[in-house]
């Protein structure tokens, strides 16, 4: 009897979860009811009065919100919207940090540990475990987001939403990956992440890749396999729902500098076309920021490539669409929302790039703060508050919630999966002290890292050999006194064992009822309308399958368990 009561205790965020998804629908994390449980009359009354003022605004504009997110790479907190640390670092956001102070400026905006997991989370409200979108596309990567996922250009769609995405992709490169096959009416996007600037004749040529393009080596007498070295790619395409894909450009570097230029553009473009038509848009800007081989002018302070792209790229963008949204009168019923999507390349970066630690230890690629705490702001004139420093907790999942509840079409959001993302419309609103989480789990890969709870956290994966032979590592830390996450807590904190262990059991179960996807893999690149014979090839085995004693192409049922090693130490590269 003591036993079953006291698995009823541990079990406790289940039982919430399973009363509130009968009434809320959309399925969230069994830690989400809990906190439902203990304030939802709380919220229920703060709902009330959101929905009479999202319903006023719209009687206003005659319109639900547009929204504009743009997105960038690899930045450390405090690198963009805190003038002190920009000073220290060399570099000046005049109209980034013009919008944090007219805006929110968020302090706890939590991400992905890398590009792919950061955009699949955005993109469907659910950790990148769930799909297993974790792993980092590169050339020929051979697969990507599913078709069944439902993306937030779907969800929004339904609302009447014109809808476009405009640069770094990087969610796949099989057809039915392509952001116009995933509800975006336009999309002009990369396979691919920066390292396609070093995938050009020009990076061959200086060393910055080695071996990839070899028409340009000298023969290799004892080359026996001319497959292992990828041949074909698209390093930008474009298409519109229903229509055909084309291949923009080509593979070359210059041809890789005329991206950004060309998808903000067609971003300030697509903003005026509907603005002036009246129709409520959204659209994903996702600059690639910069190119890996540095360009000779330098204009930034620290003369670095991450400074001078965000000075002379994705800063001028930025105040590019302030402007045109006010010049065209839609600004306040438009929300701006402009972050990284994950922390900077602080381990093994290419020369001259500038990413550097700034407040929090880690960086791309690790669950230490670091890795996923990034700069964040929203401005939407006449609704957000100006000046507002946010300490509230808030995931990049939360955006698509939130986005479809702007929207009104909430509804539309799948209920047969879980849905990680919070309806942080309180928290954009009503601002600091509003957010409807005080939880994250931070996942390396496919294996749970870390997670916070309000201001502590504890790490699951830890150096802490001795520790975790006995099940009380020392892996626990109080992050304001100890952003970086260097000296762990045993007896201090060791009430907190028990607590994090039921955060944790609750998780898992919770996912043993919604399982985990495999990784959907396929035939790279094609629907390319005019594709390269190169590319055309990619879907041409060089060997007739049926003629061998195996079968080459089983090793890609287990691509999705590569390369994450679940002992992985976070010091590891520092």
């Amino acid at each position: 009897m003591k036993r079953h009561l006291w698995t009823i205790a541990l079990l406790a965020g289940l039982t919430f979860a399973s009363q509130a998804v009968a009434q809320s629908k959309i399925v969230h994390d069994a830690e989400y009811y809990i906190l439902e449980a203990q304030n939802g009359k709380k919220w229920e009354a703060e709902d009330k009065g959101i929905a009479a003022r999202l319903k006023e605004l719209r009687q206003k504009h005659g319109t639900p919100p547009n929204i504009v997110h743009i997105m960038w790479d690899d930045t450390a907190y405090g690198d963009v919207g805190i003038p002190a640390i920009q000073k220290v670092r060399g570099l000046n956001t005049p109209h980034l940090n013009r919008m944090a102070r007219e805006g929110i400026l968020f302090s706890r905006m939590y991400t992905e540990v890398g590009c792919t997991p950061s955009r699949a989370a955005i993109m469907t409200g659910r950790h990148p475990v769930r799909n297993s979108m974790f792993n980092i596309g590169m050339l020929r990567e051979s697969h990507g987001l599913r078709a069944s996922e439902v993306t937030l250009a779907e969800v929004l769609s339904k609302a009447g939403y014109a809808t476009a995405f405009h640069g770094k992709w990087h969610l796949g490169d099989i057809e039915e990956s392509y952001p116009h096959k995933q509800g975006f009416d336009e999309a002009f996007f990369t396979g691919y992440n920066q390292i396609l600037s070093l995938h050009t004749r020009l990076a061959e040529g200086a060393n910055a890749s080695v071996g990839l393009i070899e028409d340009m080596l000298p023969e290799d007498p004892y080359k026996l396999d001319d497959t292992f070295i990828t041949k074909g790619w698209v390093q930008v395409a474009e298409g519109t729902k229903n229509g055909p894909t084309r291949q923009w450009g080509d593979n070359s570097h210059d041809n890789y500098l005329k991206i950004d230029p060309e998808a903000q553009k067609r971003t300030l473009d697509f903003i005026e076309r509907n603005a002036k038509t009246g129709k409520p848009f959204f659209v994903a800007s996702w600059p690639n920021l910069t190119s890996f081989i540095p360009n000779p002018k330098k204009t930034s302070q620290s003369r670095s490539i991450l400074q001078d792209g965000l000075e002379s790229n994705i800063d001028p963008f930025v105040g590019k669409v302030m402007a045109k949204l006010k010049e065209l009168g839609v600004a306040e019923n438009t929300l701006l929302v402009c972050m990284a999507d994950n922390g900077p390349m602080s381990h093994n970066p290419p020369p001259g790039l500038g990413m550097a630690e700034t407040i929090f230890r880690g960086g791309k690629g690790d669950f230490l703060e670091g890795g996923v705490r990034v700069p964040a702001q929203a401005w939407w004139p006449g609704v957000i508050e100006e000046g507002q420093l946010v300490g509230d907790i808030i995931h990049e999942t939360d955006l698509y919630t939130t986005f479809a509840s702007l929207a009104g079409v909430t509804k539309e959001i799948p209920t047969d999966r879980v849905i990680d993302g919070i309806d942080q419309t309180a928290l954009f609103l009503n601002g600091d002290t509003h957010s409807r989480r005080d939880y994250v789990f931070v996942y390396a890969g496919p294996n749970l890292g870390a997670s916070v709870k309000g201001n502590y956290k504890r790490h699951w994966m830890t150096s802490d050999s001795v520790g975790e032979g006995s099940g009380i590592a020392a892996a626990f830390y109080f992050l304001p006194a100890d952003p970086r996450e260097k000296t762990p807590m045993l007896v201090n904190l060791i009430h907190l064992k028990s607590p994090f262990n039921r955060m944790r059991v609750r998780h898992e179960l919770w996912k043993k009822k919604y399982p985990d996807l495999p990784e959907r893999h396929g035939v790279p690149w094609t629907g390319i309308e005019n594709a390269t014979p190169k590319v055309e090839a990619l879907s041409r085995p060089s060997v007739n399958l049926k003629d061998l004693p195996f079968d080459p192409l089983e090793y890609i049922e287990h691509l999705d368990g590569l390369p994450f090693d679940p002992t992985l130490d976070p010091d590891f590269g520092q």
